[in-house]
């Protein structure tokens, strides 16, 4: 008698695209590829990977991006009670903490997310915080998540080597780098993955957060 096949189903997927986020000084830089792709087949070539969740916190994420749509949607409402009940907006480590407290949460089933968040502290100075699927966190001075993290991270590493965490007295984790300049490493980053990465590629959106608002640039990838 032949043996029972088992349905191999699995509730999630990975759409592949990559994140990067860069704090300096007095700004934040955020930026995610707009390619979307199930194995082989590129679903889209324009889905933005990138999510305002207050005047001054923006995050990316790659993963499965049904469940990047509900974790957005949560913090969304979750932000929303916050400002009815404090009248003000939350600040970016408070943000931090609400996403690290929402996928923690659902550890047991877990948002196939992988998040970076940046935006501005209550100092006005540039903050990325990064993060795990069951929310672990980290406030670092950049990060990369995705598909092309392991082809960026080296990259920003030699780039813009943080000093160690261990330290005393704890250093700053602000890149040196001025807004420009940051802005220009993230489109070169980019170019870079989408040579090898199959998964990265089309456009790279990039937000800038700064005192005075956000703004969004565009640069075209290789689109095969």
């Amino acid at each position: 008698m032949a043996s029972k096949q088992h349905a191999n189903w699995s509730p999630y997927d990975n759409n592949g695209g990559t994140c990067v986020a860069i704090a300096g000084s007095d700004y934040c830089v955020i930026a995610a590829d707009t390619r979307m792709s199930t194995g082989y087949s590129i679903l889209t070539r324009e889905y933005s990977k990138i999510c305002k969740l207050a005047d001054k916190s923006v995050m990316a994420s790659s993963g499965f991006q049904a469940d990047v749509k509900a974790l957005q949607k949560n913090l969304a409402a979750r932000h929303l009670i916050y400002q009815h009940q404090h009248n003000k907006q939350m600040s970016c480590p408070a943000m931090a903490q609400l996403l690290s407290n929402t996928l923690y949460y659902k550890r047991f089933f877990p948002y196939y997310a992988f998040n970076v968040l940046g935006g501005l502290d209550s100092e006005g100075k540039g903050c990325v915080f990064t993060y795990d699927a069951v929310g672990s966190y980290e406030r670092v001075g950049y990060s990369a998540q995705g598909s092309g993290s392991t082809l960026i991270m080296p990259v920003l590493d030699n780039q813009l080597k943080s000093p160690s965490p261990l330290l005393l007295p704890a250093k700053d984790a602000v890149t040196p780098l001025s807004e420009m300049e940051a802005v220009d490493l993230v489109k070169d980053v980019f170019a870079s993955a989408t040579e090898r990465d199959i998964y990265t590629g089309d456009r790279v959106e990039i937000v800038i957060v700064n005192a005075g608002g956000i703004r969004r640039e565009y640069t075209d990838l290789r689109k095969d």
